[in-house]
């Protein structure tokens, strides 16, 4: 059995922290972008950082998005900025982008599109050793990560954040060296937003992720699985579970109520094993976000895990397919920084 402690990879994973804590020794605490490690002119003024990369899914959401790439442009261009678009696709042309582009001369990223959209960004960001600020664009489904930082709604407003100069620090999570920036789950419900037709979400929007779910209820089955942390172990059969990064998961906003993006630990909740028509009365205090209260889920914080089971489960990352079994999970301690409004304090 791969028994917690995987020591090459807990060490990788803590030098990535302590390279990025110290690439930020330097920066102010007070949410602005630094002017550490801008090149400077013969004057030893910086350098004005003239480009902004853009990745975007033209597909996320209702396609609302590449309606308003051209006035995105236009906003940036009229303040001095040139945009680079990339355009998600096969072929990881995002990755390609990274590789030749000169970090010095780009002010920022931004990433349109759903939480998958952003995860894609997030993991070629951190592979190429990419240390910009993240600007999100939501035009997803759930849009759960932007949730939490409070992104609005408008085009118009999104821009606006992202030519300002207020960030706030993310975690990100590590699941079996792949990174998340939400939520990863297991069990029969995870693969609910896989299967969801894709007609159906862009017209129906999180509605139709509850639906699915609804119809998925009675493959319900109970799962063998032991949890490891380096506090305890716990032997559990559960219906589902999940390891939260962020609050919300799913257009379920209250999932993970105590969440903190940035307090180096992930949200661990385990639901247990119970007669499904317990189900309806745990689903509306899961949204209110009292189901960590009930003694059939089961709910801790911890900076790593290792989850192992002697049965095939189904896995999902940030709304894409997981990894298989067992799973080991760390935590990069504020390895982004998302551009935010003012008022935001997280």
């Amino acid at each position: 059995m791969a028994i917690f402690g995987r020591r090459s990879e807990k060490k990788a994973a803590e030098a990535e922290a302590a390279a990025a804590a110290e690439r930020r020794a330097q920066e102010p605490k007070d949410g602005l972008i630094a002017p550490a490690n801008i090149p400077l002119d013969e004057d030893g003024d910086p350098i004005r950082r003239e480009k902004v990369l853009l990745f975007y899914n033209p597909y996320s959401g209702n396609g609302l998005f590449k309606n308003n790439l051209d006035l995105i442009i236009e906003r940036f261009q009229a303040n001095g900025f040139q945009v680079t678009p990339v355009r998600a696709a096969e072929g990881y042309p995002l990755e390609k982008a990274f590789e030749e582009m000169q970090v010095s001369n780009y002010r920022l990223i931004i990433a349109a599109g759903g939480d998958g959209t952003i995860n894609v960004c997030v993991n070629a960001m951190i592979k190429n050793n990419i240390d910009l600020p993240l600007a999100i664009f939501p035009s997803g489904t759930a849009n759960d990560f932007a949730y939490y930082f409070d992104i609005p709604e408008r085009i118009e407003d999104m821009v606006d954040v992202a030519m300002g100069n207020h960030f706030t620090y993310a975690d990100v999570g590590v699941c079996n060296g792949r990174h998340f920036i939400n939520v990863a789950a297991l069990g029969s419900l995870v693969d609910v937003s896989q299967k969801t037709d894709p007609n159906l979400k862009n017209t129906l929007g999180v509605l139709s992720y509850y639906m699915k779910g609804a119809s998925e209820i009675v493959n319900l089955k109970p799962l063998p699985v032991t949890l490891t942390t380096p506090d305890k172990v716990y032997d559990e059969k559960m219906l589902f579970m999940v390891v939260m990064n962020g609050k919300s998961a799913g257009g379920f906003k209250h999932i993970s109520p105590d969440a903190e993006i940035n307090d180096g630990k992930l949200n661990v909740y385990l639901f247990r094993n119970m007669p499904i028509f317990e189900l309806g009365p745990l689903f509306f205090d899961v949204l209110q976000g009292r189901h960590g209260q009930s003694k059939k889920v089961l709910t801790f914080t911890t900076e790593e895990l290792t989850i192992e089971s002697p049965v095939d489960i189904s896995t999902d990352v940030d709304g894409e397919h997981g990894e298989k079994l067992p799973l080991h999970f760390s935590v990069l301690h504020n390895k982004l920084r998302i551009m935010t409004s003012e008022h935001v304090h997280k």
